[in-house]
């Protein structure tokens, strides 16, 4: 438990045991489950945590309440990080008022198989809750990332609940930079949803924010306006940096000499940012929050059997999933006998919009030859135009 403001306290835990995330993104600094303390008039908890750490978080809760009792337990968001421990809860504290929307409620009853939630404070969009001093606005936010999330807004406070927008990889005491690793979460999980985003934004245009209280990740309540702009760029799928990432798969090497080849080429030219990924090798998680952090890429990978390198496609599949756009897109293709990457990949971003491709596209048949090289330097040459 942890004093934040005078009459706030972070009742939330850490992870440091869990290998995947959601089943599938490396958290190599862990990860944790935030949950929040309001003492006023009245007092609110905002969210509980994973089911493992049940004992550790009714503990933070109760030294968090002073000897009070609980009046609301207000639900977010129902993902069973957050949720798992509602029941718990309740059977703690009988008394107290459980805050959610209509689906909130059904999906309590789908996940706990029951309606245990005698107390219930069913919420709709804008709903004002007063603990005295304290208002909380609730502001719907559906598909950001899951149907039912809702924020909720601490006038006085000036502060965003903000359920999983704004979270991040990592345990809160990880000592490691906010945006690779917020970059990473948000394209992993949220950023195939960024017109609901940007429709939040719009609900949370008028309001004041001078903190952000996120479900994952550190409380953040400095340089406010710098996580709104980058989630304002990545909702909208503007690139950060004016640069290439080059994203490639090598079975015996070629293919990975010509992807470094071309990043020489662009460095020639004066492209100053290249990023250049083995997806294969790499965190896939953060080779796809790449992807979206530049504002041009070249995929590179072989024909096989008969379509293209098996993380290539998978690459290619969780881009087109997350809406990727308003990119510069070249392709480089190495075949030995039937080469048809390049058509293949083409392809498959077909779902994409807004993507222009280069004139220029690197044919390699099996290893790099004075012909492909020539290539190579015609599409670093029109990249670093």
């Amino acid at each position: 438990m942890t004093k934040i403001t005078k009459d706030m306290r972070y009742v939330g835990v850490n992870d440091y045991e869990i290998d995947l995330f959601e089943g599938q993104f490396v958290v190599p600094k862990g990860m944790a489950y935030n949950s929040y303390v309001i003492l006023d008039e009245k007092t609110a908890v905002l969210d509980t945590v994973d089911i493992k750490f049940g004992t550790e978080w009714l503990d933070n809760v109760k030294k968090a309440l002073e000897g009070r009792a609980p009046d609301y337990l207000i639900i977010n968001h129902m993902e069973p990080d957050h949720s798992a421990n509602v029941r718990n809860f309740v059977s703690s504290y009988p008394d107290v008022k459980v805050v959610g929307n209509f689906k909130t409620f059904v999906m309590l009853s789908e996940f706990f198989g029951e309606d245990f939630t005698v107390n219930k404070v069913m919420v709709k969009e804008g709903d004002c809750l007063s603990l005295g001093k304290h208002e909380l606005t609730f502001v719907f936010a559906p598909m950001v990332h899951w149907p039912e999330v809702m924020v909720t807004y601490d006038k006085f406070d000036k502060a965003l609940y903000s359920a999983d927008a704004f979270g991040k990889f990592g345990a809160s005491d990880a000592d490691e930079a906010w945006d690779d690793e917020a970059r990473r979460y948000y394209f992993g999980i949220v950023g195939k949803y960024g017109a609901q985003v940007e429709a939040l934004f719009k609900k949370l245009s008028s309001f004041e924010i001078k903190a952000i209280y996120p479900l994952h990740g550190p409380l953040l309540s400095e340089n406010i306006s710098h996580y709104l702009d980058l989630y304002s760029k990545w909702a909208s799928y503007t690139p950060e940096i004016s640069g290439v990432m080059i994203a490639y798969t090598s079975v015996y090497g070629h293919t990975k000499e010509a992807a470094e080849l071309l990043a020489r080429e662009l460095k020639e030219n004066g492209v100053e940012n290249v990023k250049v990924c083995d997806i294969a090798r790499t965190d896939f998680a953060a080779c796809i929050a790449d992807a979206f952090r530049y504002n041009k890429i070249v995929l590179a990978t072989t024909t096989y059997n008969g379509d293209i390198f098996p993380a290539m496609r998978k690459f290619i599949d969780d881009l087109t999933e997350r809406n990727f756009k308003r990119r510069i897109v070249g392709l480089i293709e190495n075949g030995s006998w039937a080469p048809m990457a390049s058509r293949v990949m083409t392809e498959r971003l077909g779902k994409c919009k807004e993507l222009e491709f280069t004139e220029n596209t690197v044919k390699i048949r099996s290893a790099l030859n004075d012909e492909s090289r020539v290539a190579i330097k015609a599409l670093a040459d029109e990249l670093g135009k």
